[in-house]
């Protein structure tokens, strides 16, 4: 068992509800005209991270880690419950505010913190710190969250 587990309960919810979200989140909408430097980064900054958790074993024995499970599930209940009312009312005031759009953007914070607890070490005696993942996490949610805000200002700006 590895990391990776954690991953899945979001990209299950990614592909189930995708759809469901207002046409700005629609791909072709989300991805046209993003600066190759931004959309690259972002791309590459998710993959690194999710190959990071194929690589650290899952484990909840100490202190910490079960600090990093109590994160990991409140951050993907208040993740899952960010696009609940960009899908239920795209149009409320909730949905079209700054924070209430960028809202899937920002939330993944909590649920890659509590990975970054979770996780203790790699296989194969790779060399890891908690602060490597939570850098990677950062660098991503930086890419994810400014590429974002670019469809926010083109919606509403």
């Amino acid at each position: 068992m590895n990391c990776f587990l954690l991953t899945i309960p979001i990209m299950v919810w990614n592909i189930l509800l995708t759809d469901s979200l207002p046409q700005p989140f629609c791909p072709a909408v989300f991805w046209k005209d993003i600066p190759l430097v931004l959309s690259a980064g972002e791309q590459v900054s998710r993959m690194v991270i999710f190959a990071c958790t194929l690589l650290m074993p899952l484990s909840i024995t100490s202190g910490i880690q079960r600090k990093g499970l109590v994160l990991y599930i409140i951050g993907t209940l208040l993740y899952f419950g960010s696009w609940l009312p960009l899908i239920w009312y795209p149009h409320s005031r909730w949905s079209s505010s700054y924070p209430g759009f960028l809202a899937p953007a920002y939330t993944p914070l909590l649920w890659l913190m509590g990975i970054a607890l979770i996780g203790s070490r790699f296989y194969f005696h790779l060399p890891y710190k908690r602060w490597m993942f939570i850098i990677l996490s950062v660098v991503f949610l930086l890419f994810h969250i400014t590429h974002t805000a670019i469809i926010y200002g083109r919606v509403y700006g």
